[in-house]
């Protein structure tokens, strides 16, 4: 359409300036002609099936992408070269991250214990890079991510760009079947980093964790390190590819390591995993005290969407339904609360010097 505008504009005679008007007018045409191509476009391999189908689908297994060479020592030293002059400046200039809990990284160097693995909440594709970003450098040079084979290892150029850039490697998540990339990955003494949820959460609450980390933690005798990210599903939520304007404010804090104690299992330790980045959120959002207290008495805020009241469940089943009890009960649970709670990003602030140096 903008095309033929711009030939039939070249048959008549006008002025300059309406001229120079006519062009910006076809380039603006042009530009969002290609990004509706674009938004139509397939340009991976997933399935095109129904979200409501996808548990009764078939998953025909395929050979994983092979994802050693990442892992070499010229394409790790590229990767040190992409993260800390592109990643790094790109992630300080369009957010402002507040890091917490580093110095139990530093207590985990000193004691040279080996490898560990690292489980996080998931809101946003800015996870990886601010988990990334946020470690030391000679943390970061040893770290590789687990990531999602029909997501991410879909088509080779998105593979090897995430290979590349985050030293990423692939997990299915529908077959069943358990990888053994992650335990090799620990024998030669690389961390992982890895997200038990399994997916990005639709609405920034936390899902369910998955016993895959704790699975992990158990086998090879490593310890499990949470990490806590708080505000990333404000500043980046699904739908977006490109973080808000206005720097919005991230954390991430990390947490005491977690070592299988004697006898555990993994169903033991999946739950331990999950109340400690439930408590990191809660030591995040308030004071290290205060959420210690919560953890000691069993009060620790649940990260997890909230439930329906249980008085307002009750009133709307005792006799005939009226529009307040129902009203109360399905309040909690509407998605566009939850979204919109979750929309806030933390404060991090720093606090005013009382003595000027």
């Amino acid at each position: 359409m903008s095309v033929l505008r711009l030939r039939a504009s070249r048959g008549s005679v006008a002025p300059t300036g309406a001229r120079g008007v006519s062009l910006v007018r076809a380039a603006r045409e042009a530009r969002t002609d290609l990004r509706l191509v674009a938004r139509g476009w397939r340009w991976g391999r997933r399935p095109l099936v129904p979200a409501s189908a996808v548990s009764s689908t078939v998953v025909t297994p395929r050979p994983p992408f092979p994802t050693a060479w990442a892992r070499t020592p010229a394409v790790s030293a590229v990767r040190d070269v992409i993260q800390a002059a592109g990643l790094v400046p790109l992630m300080r200039r369009e957010l402002t991250t507040k890091v917490g809990g580093l110095d139990v990284l530093t207590r985990l160097r000193e004691l040279g214990d080996g490898p560990v693995v690292f489980v996080a909440n998931h809101a946003s594709h800015l996870d990886t890079a601010l988990v990334l970003t946020s470690l030391p450098h000679a943390w970061r040079r040893r770290t590789a991510v687990a990531a999602a084979a029909d997501y991410f290892f879909d088509t080779w150029w998105r593979a090897t760009g995430s290979a590349l850039v985050f030293g990423t490697f692939p997990i299915e998540r529908r077959s069943g079947t358990l990888s053994s990339t992650p335990q090799e990955l620990l024998d030669d003494g690389w961390n992982i980093v890895i997200y038990p949820e399994g997916t990005r959460s639709p609405d920034g609450w936390t899902q369910r964790f998955r016993l895959g980390a704790a699975f992990l933690a158990v086998s090879s005798g490593v310890p499990v390190v949470p990490v806590a990210i708080r505000g990333s599903f404000a500043a980046m939520p699904r739908g977006r590819s490109w973080p808000l304007r206005g720097r919005p404010a991230v954390t991430v804090r990390f947490g005491e390591p977690l070592w299988p104690q004697d006898g555990e299992g993994v169903r033991e330790l999946g739950p331990r995993i999950e109340a400690a980045v439930a408590r990191l959120h809660d030591e995040d959002a308030t004071d290290w005290y205060a959420a210690a207290l919560r953890a000691a008495t069993g009060t620790t805020p649940s990260t997890a969407a909230p439930a329906p009241p249980a008085t307002a469940r009750s009133a709307a089943d005792d006799g005939p339904p009226t529009s307040t009890a129902v009203a109360a009960a399905d309040e909690p649970l509407s998605t566009w609360r939850r979204v919109w709670e979750r929309t806030e990003s933390p404060d991090v602030r720093r606090p005013r010097r009382v003595w000027r140096v």
